[in-house]
C-alpha cells in the first residue's frame, strides 16, 4: 500500500453558504474549491496547510444525509479558547474533558454532523 493521506471529508450540508459561513468565519478555515459544475456546486475548505480538505457537500450533490458525518477530530493548540469562542457563537460544546490522550470536547456543524476538538497531551 501507498496511500499518504486522505484527499478529503464529506460533510452532508443542507445550506452551502450557511455552512461556508461557519466553517471560514467560526472555524478558520479557508476555501479550497469553490465551483460550479453540472452536478451541483463544489466546495471544499480547509484548515491553512492541511492536506485533508472537507467537502462541503449539499442537496443533489451525492447520496449523503446531512448531519450524518461524526467522529470528526480536529486539533488545536488551546481546545478552551476554541470551545469559549464556540460558546460565544451560540453553538453547543460539550467538554472539555481531561482524558488519557489530551483534552476534548465536542459540537455539531449547523446541520448535525459532530466534530470533536483536541489539544492532545504532551509527552
Amino acid at each position: 500500500m501507498t496511500i499518504t493521506h486522505a484527499s478529503f471529508v464529506t460533510l452532508p450540508v443542507t445550506d452551502q453558504d450557511r455552512a461556508l459561513r461557519f466553517y471560514t468565519e467560526l472555524l478558520g478555515f479557508q476555501v479550497a474549491a469553490d465551483l460550479d459544475l453540472p452536478q451541483g456546486r463544489w466546495l471544499q475548505v480547509a484548515p491553512e496547510g492541511a492536506q485533508t480538505v472537507f467537502t462541503l457537500s449539499g442537496p443533489g450533490t451525492g447520496d449523503f444525509e446531512p448531519g450524518s458525518t461524526r467522529g470528526i477530530m480536529l486539533l488545536t493548540t488551546d481546545v478552551d479558547a476554541d470551545c469559549a469562542r464556540l460558546a460565544g457563537a451560540g453553538v453547543s460544546v460539550q467538554g472539555p474533558d481531561d482524558l488519557p490522550w489530551g483534552r476534548m470536547a465536542s459540537f455539531r456543524d449547523p446541520d448535525g454532523n459532530g466534530l470533536l476538538l483536541l489539544t492532545e497531551a504532551q509527552g
